[in-house]
């Protein structure tokens, strides 16, 4: 749908900032440039350090890769730990904590090797580790891990090998805990442990009564899936005991939500399990170690509130009241401050990446013309919608919009009733459209907006079809009706004069994007450009890094997109680090149990057989295998 014209013509960069939100979600990792470019900036709000990313899209182009492509960039991921543990000392000396702080990543977040490798490299300074949750998780991580001052800890269900695995890394001088999910692995690493000889770090994980709100509450309170209660943790305690091991037990870990949009929230638990932590020590336990878990939230949405796709603190608020809670509960009792651990997966990898791609084609809403006087045979009720049109106003603005609908309905019982004609019904269905768009109009003026008109503007919009599969680089969008920004990347500093929602290129109707950033509320519609002839209009959707890469699945087998990581050298330069290239349609038809190879055999035999058919000649056939090849290597996505 188009956007109604303002008073003013003029349109400027800032404009743009202000409508796409740049500045309330982009950390100041992005800007828009004085050429209406959106740039990546290697240091935070330096602008003098920015690479535009249409440069990015072109050099990408000139190397001979595709959209869609999902970006990282390196620069980001590291300004994300370095701020992670500068915030935290900043917190421990400001309130005199005699402990210290180890973040440790969660594999699962995004289990790329290149992803773990440069979190491991440029962690190391900070003694940054890993978390994992399974026996291949665990494997990457001693795989990649080479920091032994790092913490590396062990979640989930753990059987034997994966046991025996940690209870190694412990032997090779990794700080592994091993944490109890469930009170029948305590037993089995106890076990272990003596067959290998073995002194394991043990570390409990308890369930809290405190649950936060968000997405996630499920993660916390008595009923979570994970953890034990508080006669189990006592159990095991006296197991421990009894076995002469309680000086294993060196960590206390809980987890009560991802993205928690409340510090009162993060507040609560750190409180509660700072008391569990006193009380083990007191019952003997050797402690050391408090594992806060993740949570620490994305602002996707740039509203700086509680709502669910944001956060109401800052990073400093939330290391300050985390440091602060612990040092007094300990203080009280006198007991020795521990080291810190969170595990902060999302907030410390969704700003890297960035999915890039192009839009393909726009379904623009624009009502059919219609005539000034309609044909003497026409209904009345088709005649009642002219009226309706001609007479709209803002005093009978609800009594039209009823109406109107009212007409339509009817009109269409005639229609599959056989009185009026094909024609005349889309004549009729013209004039509602038509009294559709004048009603959005005078919406607008109106100071108060009553709820059934909530949504017309979604109804107008136009659909822009994007160059990607939701379901494969963008899954928690359709899941969980998670908000990411997007943004066009270029032409800010034109006015954008469409309101759009975003198609993929799947067969799906839950194939859409229609829901986007908005600081009051989520928008239904995004401000897009006129699509221009022959000439590209490239989106970006922003903070995609936690998740989506792992959770991505082959919907219509889109498989993943072609992938490039950038470091940014300063002096608005950048440099490729590394490049992969997306699956292929043999790629993917090999991930369903297809044997391409096989195929390719299948398919030629039924090319000769159409040849000794005289269908097709032998150079036809050559022709069709070469296509059918070609089909076979090319990307999954849509190419020029």
């Amino acid at each position: 749908m188009k956007i109604k014209k303002q008073a003013f013509e003029h349109w400027s960069v800032d404009d743009s900032s202000d409508i796409y939100g740049v500045p309330n979600w982009s950390c100041d990792y992005f800007a828009i440039n004085g050429r209406g470019e959106l740039e990546i900036l290697a240091t935070p709000g330096d602008r003098d350090s920015g690479v535009p990313l249409l440069d990015v899209v072109n050099g990408i182009k000139d190397r001979g890769m595709n959209m869609p492509v999902l970006l990282r960039v390196s620069n980001i991921l590291d300004a994300r730990i370095k701020l992670l543990h500068t915030s935290f000392r900043k917190a421990i000396k400001q309130t005199k904590f005699q402990g210290e702080y180890k973040g440790v990543f969660p594999i699962k977040v995004n289990q790329q090797q290149q992803i773990i490798e440069e979190i491991c490299r440029f962690g190391e300074e900070y003694h940054h580790g890993l978390e994992a949750g399974s026996k291949a998780e665990l494997i990457a991580a001693l795989g990649t891990l080479q920091d032994r001052e790092a913490c590396l800890i062990c979640n989930g269900y753990k059987d034997e090998e994966f046991i025996d695995l940690a209870l190694y890394a412990c032997r090779l001088g990794y700080q592994c805990f091993i944490v109890v999910e469930m009170p029948s692995e305590m037993n089995l690493i106890i076990e272990r442990s003596r067959a290998l000889g073995i002194k394991p770090l043990i570390g409990i994980r308890m369930k809290l009564s405190t649950r936060a709100s968000g997405q996630w509450t499920e993660s916390g309170g008595d009923r979570s899936v994970f953890g034990l209660n508080t006669s189990e943790l006592m159990a095991m305690v006296d197991l421990l005991r009894q076995e002469g091991m309680l000086d294993c037990l060196r960590l206390l870990h809980y987890h009560i939500g991802s993205q928690i949009p409340n510090i009162r929230d993060i507040r609560a638990g750190v409180l509660e399990a700072s008391r569990v932590y006193v009380g083990l020590v007191e019952e003997g336990a050797a402690m050391g170690h408090l594992d806060l878990g993740g949570g620490l939230a994305v602002d996707y949405d740039g509203s700086h509130t509680n709502y669910h796709h944001s956060r109401n603190y800052t990073i400093d608020e939330y290391c300050v009241d985390i440091i602060d809670t612990v040092g007094e509960t300990l203080n009280s009792k006198g007991i020795a401050h521990p080291t810190i651990i969170t595990e902060s997966g999302r907030a410390t990898i969704a700003y890297s990446s960035i999915l890039l791609f192009n839009i393909l084609d726009a379904t623009r809403f624009e009502p059919s013309s219609i005539p000034d006087a309609l044909p003497p045979d026409c209904n009345e009720m088709t005649k009642d919608l002219m009226n309706i049109l001609k007479n709209m106003s803002q005093k009978n603005l609800q009594e039209n919009f009823h109406d109107a609908i009212y007409y339509r309905d009817e009109l269409r019982i005639l229609f599959k009733n056989g009185r009026i004609s094909l024609r005349e019904r889309g004549l009729a269905e013209s004039v509602f459209w038509h009294i559709m768009v004048s009603v959005i109009k005078e919406v607008k003026k109106l100071k108060y907006v009553p709820d059934e008109f909530e949504g017309l503007d979604k109804a107008l919009a136009d659909i822009y079809y994007g160059n990607l599969s939701i379901f494969q680089s963008l899954p928690d969008s359709w899941a969980i009706k998670q908000i990411f920004p997007i943004m066009p990347i270029h032409r800010l500093n034109e006015r954008p004069t469409r309101n759009a929602i975003i198609s993929d290129i799947t067969c799906d109707c839950d194939g859409k994007i229609e829901q986007f950033v908005d600081l009051h509320d989520e928008r239904q519609t995004l401000p897009l450009h006129e699509l221009r002839e022959n000439e590209e209009y490239y989106l970006a959707a922003f903070l995609v890094g936690a998740y989506q890469e792992t959770l991505g699945d082959l919907h219509n087998l889109l498989g993943d997109t072609n992938v490039v990581s950038i470091n940014i050298t300063g002096e608005r330069h950048y440099e490729i680090v590394q490049e992969l290239e997306g699956d292929s349609v043999a790629d993917v038809l090999s991930y369903v149990e297809y044997n391409p190879a096989a195929l390719r055999d299948r398919f030629k035999q039924r090319a000769e057989r159409a040849v000794r058919e005289k269908l097709i000649t032998p150079a036809e056939r050559k022709a069709i295998m070469t296509a059918f090849e070609n089909g076979m290597h090319g990307y999954t996505y849509f190419e020029r």
